[in-house]
């Protein structure tokens, strides 16, 4: 059973991250969603990517933490619930470098739920 309130909770919080990464000296700004069905493995994907500053390698492996944040504020459990939501979807979440500048988080779903 798919809960549209908590998918919803997903891209809002991939959003606000993704536009709290920029520098406010940065001349352009892009937050690229990308939508689509992967009909060879029953799956809808997602991805939000950003050319903000992008995450430090060694933090990737931290980004779904509880309480691991690198913006020096809030409580760092955005990206745990984003990935226990997802989780509880059947799906799976991953952080990674969206070249040549900023982060790309890519949702799998399984379609036929």
């Amino acid at each position: 059973v798919i809960d549209e309130e908590q998918l919803k909770r997903v891209f809002v919080n991939l959003l606000d991250n993704a536009i709290e990464a920029f520098d406010r000296a940065q001349p352009k700004k892009c937050v690229y969603i990308k939508t689509y069905f992967d009909q060879a493995r029953d799956l809808v994907i997602a991805e939000v990517a950003d050319n903000g500053d992008g995450i430090a390698p060694s933090d990737f492996q931290k980004l779904f933490q509880p309480y691991f944040s690198t913006k020096g504020r809030g409580t760092g459990l955005g990206l745990a619930i984003v990935q226990r939501i997802i989780a509880e979807h059947g799906g799976k979440i991953v952080g990674v470098p969206h070249n040549p500048k900023g982060a790309k988080f890519i949702i799998q779903l399984p379609a036929s739920n």
